[in-house]
């Protein structure tokens, strides 16, 4: 057997359980916070008072102004000197929540507004409240809309948590970096690694796909029997 494939073989294990304790959960609670805070600053903006739109406009400013790199270096190193210590999965998932928040709240905010005004008078007009029809009419459209940069984003997040590494999170970049300081080899454990971000966001990509088409069938149904 070739060297590099033995490497590989005997480094995978330990690669795949630092994804599946450390990478995938990182992923899938950052981005369920970061839509959660997307969705509240996405309101806020559209239907806040002018105090609380500015503020969420300061927010997003910040977030999307600054690498993500920075942000994770700032809330993990910089918040120790004002006397707020966070272990490094805490701080990578305050880090990536916000910053995630920034980005799905103008995909979210886009989508809302492209909701024709119709649907909000067609929702008033059978009695509901405004919080009804953000419910029943307006969300459900917007989402239809939203999916595809929201998937997008979340695909993006997955190789975004390798940055997680450079404070020290172990997942699955820095088991490479740590079988790289044993065994001298970077660029088959980095292949290795890049590897099996592409196999994890190709199962994504495939799912996005899937994901899109039965929403499209399932907005062209109601098109139909409207």
């Amino acid at each position: 057997m070739p060297h590099w494939l033995q490497l590989m073989l005997e480094s995978l294990p330990s690669l795949l359980w630092a994804a599946l304790i450390f990478t995938v959960p990182l992923t899938l609670l950052s981005f369920a916070l970061g839509l959660t805070v997307g969705l509240g600053a996405a309101l806020a903006r559209l239907f806040g008072p002018k105090p609380l739109v500015a503020l969420v406009r300061f927010y997003v400013w910040i977030f999307r102004g600054t690498p993500l790199l920075v942000q994770l270096f700032l809330i993990f190193y910089g918040l120790p000197s004002v006397g707020i210590l966070l272990d490094a999965f805490t701080a990578a998932l305050i880090g990536f929540t916000l910053n995630i928040g920034a980005y799905t709240s103008e995909i979210i905010r886009a989508a809302i507004g492209s909701v024709p005004k119709g649907q909000w008078e067609a929702a008033y007009s059978i009695g509901m409240t405004w919080s009804q029809a953000m419910r029943r009419t307006i969300l459900p459209q917007a989402g239809r809309v939203a999916v595809p940069p929201l998937s997008n984003t979340f695909i993006s997040l997955v190789k975004d948590t390798s940055l997680a590494a450079a404070i020290t999170v172990p997942e699955m970049f820095q088991a490479a970096q740590r079988i790289v300081a044993t065994t001298y080899e970077p660029l088959i454990l980095y292949v290795e690694a890049a590897i099996l971000y592409l196999a994890l966001s190709s199962v994504l990509s495939a799912l996005q796909t899937r994901l899109e088409t039965r929403l499209n069938r399932y907005g062209g149904f109601l098109e139909a029997r409207s």
